[in-house]
């Protein structure tokens, strides 16, 4: 069995904050993999689901962020799970939004929802780090991630929800990079590697290591990007073209 959690705020004005996407990712989760519908329980709640022919519970904490651990903490002890089974999801301000990375252990960096849930338990679970971006100074960062997604990111937010609770099957097997290829794949993008690393990454770390759903700058949206390729195709085939029928003019 295995627990997922995701992290965010109870109460519906905190329903589209940035720092909610934990609770919008275990919903997405829970709707494309037809969890049982949710129940209070563990001070927070839960909802069973079978995903990858494996029983899964998904947990959405009651508490405020800050006190995360407390809910985690008494499902997992109650399941008697070992710690490498429990997967939380969280926003992370470290990262560009639509930027994802996975990785089992290291720091909390900070947030207050991943420093709660290592004082109940070991520090060795897995994390699913979904990013939101950063305001440019730290004395922004909690109105920020207190705040509401922006219109505009609804262009990249969306998709990554989707492609993530679609491949959550790679995370009940233990196939952090598969997840990570699968959920690249779903938005057009390469196939990156899961962070193994222990250490708080730098945000100059090697690009390979994370899915993103952000759009590229010479093509925009994924799909955009294959249709500026297809017309870069067609304008320099069309462009030997002519040069062909100049050089049989001229001859």
């Amino acid at each position: 069995m295995k627990l997922f959690v995701g992290l965010g705020n109870p109460g519906a004005k905190f329903a589209r904050n940035r720092h909610n996407v934990g609770f919008m990712a275990m919903d997405r989760i829970a709707a494309e993999h037809g969890a049982g519908p949710w129940r209070k329980k563990f001070q927070g709640y839960v909802a069973d689901a079978t995903i990858a022919g494996e029983k899964v519970l998904l947990l959405k904490p009651d508490t405020y962020m800050n006190e995360s651990g407390r809910s985690v903490g008494e499902a997992a002890r109650f399941l008697k799970l070992p710690i490498g089974d429990i997967v939380v999801l969280y926003d992370e301000i470290d990262l560009a939004p639509g930027k994802l990375k996975v990785k089992a252990g290291g720091g909390n960096a900070g947030h207050n929802g991943l420093r709660s849930i290592s004082a109940h338990l070991d520090n060795d679970y897995v994390r699913v780090r979904i990013g939101v971006g950063h305001p440019g100074h730290k004395d922004l960062v909690a109105n920020y991630v207190l705040n509401d997604f922006a219109k505009a990111d609804q262009v990249w937010l969306e998709p990554l929800l989707d492609a993530i609770a679609s491949a959550a099957g790679r995370l009940v097997t233990g196939g952090n990079e598969r997840f990570l290829t699968d959920v690249a794949l779903a938005l057009g993008q390469d196939a990156p590697k899961a962070d193994t690393k222990t250490e708080k990454p730098s945000r100059g770390e090697n690009a390979a290591e994370q899915a993103s759903a952000e759009p590229r700058k010479t093509g925009g949206h994924p799909a955009g990007e294959r249709a500026g390729k297809r017309q870069s195709a067609l304008a320099d085939n069309l462009r030997k073209w002519m040069e062909g029928r100049r050089k049989g003019n001229s001859e």
